[in-house]
């Protein structure tokens, strides 16, 4: 069967039907820890949107390590290794990194700047997209399920 969206890694498939409900390049400092990289591209889905097959080959971790105790934990292939993505607890989003869990960013791109913190010396985003300190001002969490 194909599906819209398929990233993860050989052992841990991951798919989703639907378009995401969030999707940014992220500056913040957790995403910078845990991946390395200046800025993130991240894409939210509802929970129930996101699926994974093989989901019992996931290890979990807590995504901040400054705060274990947080929603998102990062879930990573038990065989190889891979981020496959992150998942919360209370049930309301699943989340890719594109460039990291096997997707391809082609029709999922950013369409704003997420956690922007003048305060690092980082210059300002200036490619067109909207630059906000947190979360574009209209989006809403789900409800858990």
């Amino acid at each position: 069967m194909s599906h819209k969206y398929v990233g993860g890694c050989e052992h841990v498939r991951t798919w989703a039907d639907h378009d995401p409900i969030d999707n940014h390049t992220c500056h913040c400092s957790v995403c910078k820890r845990v991946t390395g990289q200046p800025t993130t591209h991240v894409v939210f889905f509802k929970h129930d949107d996101l699926h994974a097959a093989n989901e019992h080959n996931m290890n979990r971790q807590p995504f901040n390590s400054e705060n274990p105790d947080g929603p998102l934990e990062l879930c990573t292939c038990k065989t190889c290794g891979a981020p496959v993505m992150l998942d919360d607890k209370q049930h309301r989003i699943r989340v890719i990194v594109p460039n990291l869990m096997g997707y391809q960013s082609r029709g999922l791109e950013a369409s704003y700047h997420a956690f922007y913190d003048p305060k690092t010396g980082v210059p300002k985003p200036n490619d067109g997209r909207p630059v906000y300190e947190g979360l574009r001002p209209e989006f809403t969490w789900p409800a858990g399920s």
